[in-house]
């Protein structure tokens, strides 16, 4: 799943029972999401990297750029 270049890795939990993602191609920061259906994993993918920039603007600082795919 690929939102403003930040790809996030998917998995199931079957405990929870719940979609669970976290972003993978930055390098520091920490940035998951969850969420019970496709579509609502989708949702929070998309206003977890909305949220991440936001609060970069707030504490003034540059937001993790996403790391670029090695070509062959």
């Amino acid at each position: 799943m690929i939102y403003k270049n930040y790809e996030a890795q998917i998995s199931y939990s079957e405990e929870d029972e719940i979609f669970v993602g976290r972003v993978i191609n930055i390098e520091d920061d920490i940035i998951a999401f969850d969420g019970n259906s496709i579509v609502e994993l989708k949702q929070a993918f998309q206003a977890v990297i909305e949220e991440y920039l936001d609060d970069c603007i707030k504490a003034n600082r540059q937001p993790q750029k996403p790391l670029e795919k090695a070509t062959a």
